[in-house]
């Protein structure tokens, strides 16, 4: 029997349960189960457990069969459970290094209590970290135990179920279980806290409580939060049925007030339509419960009064900051409109829905997901408008005479985004252009990731450096849909982005060409970029190191290279699109180009069109390499900086122990993989096919057409991505109610 059931329940967190599981299983205690449960979540979340639980047999899984909430969640764990003592913990969060070790050498010490109570920090997206500002409670109630009547300010600490962990028995003595609805932690853990005959505190945090920048459903506005009412009652309930607890009543009573107004003051929480009504079922519970003869406390008197009044106290505190705030907020929205040449009518006409506004890599053209997208769109949906917005002139000139664009920040580029009904970009777009209501944001990305991205790059001072991230973080909130190519892209485009959006499961718009190559494909570009026709061509394309000024490196001798390939080899190198006009081009490849020892593709538009015309790809860590293995040609990781590289950026997996193919480690060992065949043998395609299989199974070449069909069209999904389940493009509806079984996967 372990001494710890760690109960894990899961819905829509699959960019942090690794994290979350892997905090636990790599505690150096070892004595625990984990029971995760399913919660019918709509994304990844149940192939990562079923993944955790095939390599680690304190892993089981319990899928539910219906989706029905974090409590009922919790509930359905529980006949499962067989440790000594119940721990809740949050999919989202995480247990601090040597966290369980401490607190099973807490629960020694003080002979085990019916309930040990430990600290925890808020971890905030940004960064930061705040460590619980009642924690010095714990440190006084000392190394004995109590109970809640000893110690009441026991109960001043934030009641909720993941700060504490429970023994069984006394769970099952009782009976305690959660009940349906927001804020379930509510009803169990007064409860629980009331009735412990022995309770320990720990004063060591134990836990880390991750604020998420969006996603919390409590911060979520909805009706929901009438819930609070209901589990009051149930709380009010269970003191009424043991008389012992009839003491705990104005204490009750008081916490329910300012637990009820904390809601209804919040921002996100109510409906501004709902308010009133919150308002008047607050101050009736509070009515029906006050003990007899006890006072209201004053800041509590106002649910005495009429909703009105409320209000109105409410206002007046902060009538001057508000003015303020507003008058400085009309001012820059003014000169929003101002500068954007907005009517006052001009916001209030619907979008047109068939006009599509397209952007791609800061305006520089028809290239990347949005292109491929434009020209199915052109194909598969003619009624539909798509115009371009470019940089500048130079720019618009080198568009085909038929392609509709404006120039970013002219007249008609404020026009074009006021009636658009639809955004379709892989850069986000600059913080001028307002989202109206009804229009809808597509943002397609730019590959799959390796390196670290947004919010994650707030763990990596340097490569974030002149990087805005809350900015970019507010721009991505105009995203409705986020194009992911395969599983791993999603997991991290919603961990990097913790905003509001939906993912479709699509795969790479602009990798249809790739999938759907031909044996003569890349012959045309192979031409014009003059390759002798039988040449062997291999492409090097090298990313920008964030630990050297530039961004430029020079990993290999290119002269040395182009040589040591020998006759019959032609040296194709495509600098990342940052170094393309910087220094790294005039110190020597320029000129190597010019000479004709190698080809200098970095200017060519199209890199689709460079990649068809390789045999092989040679790189470092460039999200070429995903796009590339879906040609199912050989790919060479050079990687002789891979540990610095990834202590400067950060790295989502580690691209030398899952590599597309062989992996160098000097310039030695990379031109020997030329020299002795390597670089194409059997090892090579095991390699590929390992990586293809992860990163390439939502390609089927009919991406850019999935996107016309089922987002710009609305049509039903007839045909997916191989293997790929796409989310719903409405918004789900409400859970039914289901029971607590499951059903749980075998180990």
């Amino acid at each position: 029997m372990p001494r710890f059931s760690i109960i894990v329940p899961c819905f829509k967190v699959q960019g942090f349960l690794r994290e979350c599981l892997d905090s636990v299983l790599e505690q150096s205690y070892r004595d625990i189960e984990v029971i995760a449960v399913d919660d019918r979540s709509p994304d990844g979340c149940g192939a990562i457990l079923d993944e955790y639980a095939a390599r680690d047999d304190r892993v089981r899984v319990l899928h539910l069969p219906e989706n029905v909430g974090l409590g009922r969640a919790r509930n359905a764990g529980l006949p499962h459970a067989s440790g000594d003592y119940l721990f809740f913990l949050d999919s989202d969060d995480t247990l601090t290094e040597g966290a369980l070790h401490a607190m099973a050498d807490r629960l020694d010490e003080s002979g085990d209590p019916d309930v040990l109570v430990f600290d925890y920090a808020r971890t905030y997206w940004w960064g930061g970290t705040r460590r619980n500002a009642l924690a010095h409670i714990l440190a006084e109630c000392g190394d004995g135990v109590f109970t809640a009547a000893q110690r009441p300010e026991i109960l001043d600490l934030l009641m909720v179920v993941w700060n504490k962990v429970y023994r069984r028995g006394f769970v099952e003595e009782y009976g305690f279980r959660f009940p349906p609805g927001y804020y379930e932690d509510t009803p169990w853990t007064f409860p629980v806290m009331l009735s412990a005959g022995r309770v320990a505190a720990l004063d060591r945090i134990c836990l880390n409580y991750r604020q998420r920048r969006q996603g919390n459903i409590l911060s979520t506005t909805s009706r929901k939060h009438f819930d609070i009412h209901d589990q009051y009652e149930r709380v009010f309930a269970f003191v009424d049925s043991r008389p012992e607890l009839a003491s705990w009543r104005p204490y009750l009573h008081r916490k329910m007030g300012e637990h009820c107004l904390d809601i209804l003051a919040k921002p996100d929480r109510l409906p501004p339509s709902d308010k009133a009504e919150f308002f008047r079922r607050t101050a009736e519970l509070f009515a029906r419960h006050q003990p007899p003869g006890e006072p209201t406390p004053a800041e509590l008197r106002v649910l005495r009064q009429p909703y009105a009044v409320y209000r109105v106290r409410r206002q007046t505190g902060r009538a001057g900051r508000e003015l303020a705030r507003r008058g400085a907020s009309a001012r820059r929205a003014a000169a929003g409109r101002a500068r954007r040449g907005l009517t006052a009518a001009g916001p209030r006409r619907a979008p047109d829905r068939e006009l599509v506004v397209y952007s791609a890599f800061s305006h520089r053209g028809v290239l990347g997901d949005p292109a491929a997208v434009y020209r199915a769109a052109r194909e598969i949906a003619p009624a539909l408008r798509g115009v371009w917005v470019v940089r500048d002139e130079e720019t618009a000139a080198l568009l085909p005479e038929d392609v509709e664009h404006v120039l970013l920040d002219s007249p008609d580029y404020r026009r074009v985004t006021a009636r658009a009904g639809w955004f379709v970009n892989n850069v986000n777009w600059p913080g001028t252009l307002v989202k109206r209501p009804g229009s809808v944001h597509i943002h397609t990305h730019q590959g799959t990731p390796l390196k670290y991205m947004a919010a994650d790059l707030l763990t990596k001072p340097g490569a974030r450096h002149g990087v805005d991230v809350p900015q970019m973080l507010r721009r991505a909130d105009r995203w409705d849909y986020s194009l992911v190519a395969n599983p791993h892209s999603e997991l991290v485009w919603e961990r990097a982005y913790p905003c509001h959006f939906t993912s479709v499961r699509t795969g790479s718009p602009r990798n249809d060409v790739l999938v759907n190559a031909g044996p003569a494909d890349g012959a045309a570009v192979r031409a014009r970029l003059g390759i002798p026709a039988g040449h062997t061509v291999v492409l090097y394309a090298p990313t920008r190191r964030e630990y050297r000024r530039g961004g430029h490196v020079d990993r290999i001798d290119l002269a040395r290279f182009a040589a040591d390939l020998g006759e019959g080899h032609t040296l194709v190198v495509r600098l990342h699109p940052s170094l393309a006009t910087g220094p790294a081009r005039g110190l020597g490849l320029s000129d190597l180009h010019r000479r004709g020892i190698l080809v200098d593709a970095t200017d060519e538009p199209h890199v689709e069109d460079v990649m068809l015309a390789a045999d092989v790809l040679v790189t470092d860590y460039s999200a070429l390499m995903f796009d590339y293995a879906n040609l199912d040609r050989p790919i060479v990781v050079h990687a002789d900086d891979w540990d610095v590289y990834k202590a400067s950026r950060g790295a989502y997996f580690d691209i030398t122990a899952d590599a597309p193919g062989h992996v160098s480690r000097s310039y030695r060992e990379l031109t020997w993989l030329f020299s002795s065949g390597g670089w194409r043998d059997e090892e090579s395609a095991r390699l590929r096919a390992g990586f293809r299989e992860r990163f390439c199974v939502w390609e089927d070449g009919r991406a850019a057409e999935r996107v016309v069909r089922t987002l710009l069209l609305g049509e039903p999904l007839r045909e997916q991505a191989p293997t790929a389940v796409l989310p719903p493009i409405s918004p789900s509806s409400p859970a039914s109610p289901a029971d607590d079984e499951g059903v749980l996967a075998p180990m």
